[in-house]
């Protein structure tokens, strides 16, 4: 079973400037993927999931008919606290022993204002699909590395809900209100490689 995530990695490959349609894989080593949650009405958790996968498909002569396939292995969670990130492990949240992989799948891209696009997809996690919205900053133009491989990067965002997922594991705090917010930030610098 592929391990395949959702929120948007080689979005850019897609985007990126082809002389023909071309194929892209993201680069892991150059990707990050983070997350932001509220804790307790005081503050914001930050964390990671540090290993992710994708590729994609650049149609230049019409980028709304390019695709998109992304994941992430949801064992992956780093909030750098090894207690909360066995918690976030567990079935009161990822439930990663039943659902290995988060999955993002495009199904429409449109063009944005000021250089960003939106891309309309799938995104299966938790064992529930549900469309998400990744606003697309980018790409950035195309250059070659050291290793002669054709290289592009963009800066993706979007706000989930944990519950839209089943994820609703929660506390009541004494003074009123709940341990954790409900939205979860996703802020994603790619970059990819062209096959």
């Amino acid at each position: 079973m592929m391990r395949r995530f959702a929120v948007v990695p080689v979005v850019v490959a897609m985007l990126a400037p082809v002389a023909h349609a071309a194929s892209w894989e993201i680069d892991p080593a150059h990707t990050t993927v983070e997350f932001s949650i509220r804790h307790m009405t005081v503050s914001n958790v930050r964390g990671t999931f540090d290993k992710v996968v994708g590729t994609a498909t650049a149609d230049e002569t019409d980028l709304t008919k390019s695709t998109i396939l992304a994941a992430i292995e949801t064992a992956s969670v780093n909030t750098r606290n090894d207690k909360r990130d066995e918690h976030l492990r567990s079935a009161d949240f990822l439930d990663v022993a039943k659902y290995p992989g988060m999955v993002f799948k495009s199904k429409k891209i449109e063009k944005g204002k000021d250089g960003h696009w939106n891309v309309t997809g799938d995104l299966t996690l938790h064992g529930v699909t549900r469309e998400v919205v990744l606003d697309v900053e980018g790409p950035t133009p195309s250059v070659k590395d050291p290793m002669g491989k054709t290289r592009a990067g963009a800066h993706v965002t979007t706000t989930l809900k944990r519950t839209d997922f089943g994820i609703v594991y929660n506390k009541t705090l004494e003074t009123g209100g709940l341990m954790l917010g409900d939205d979860i930030a996703v802020s994603i610098d790619v970059e990819a490689t062209q096959k």
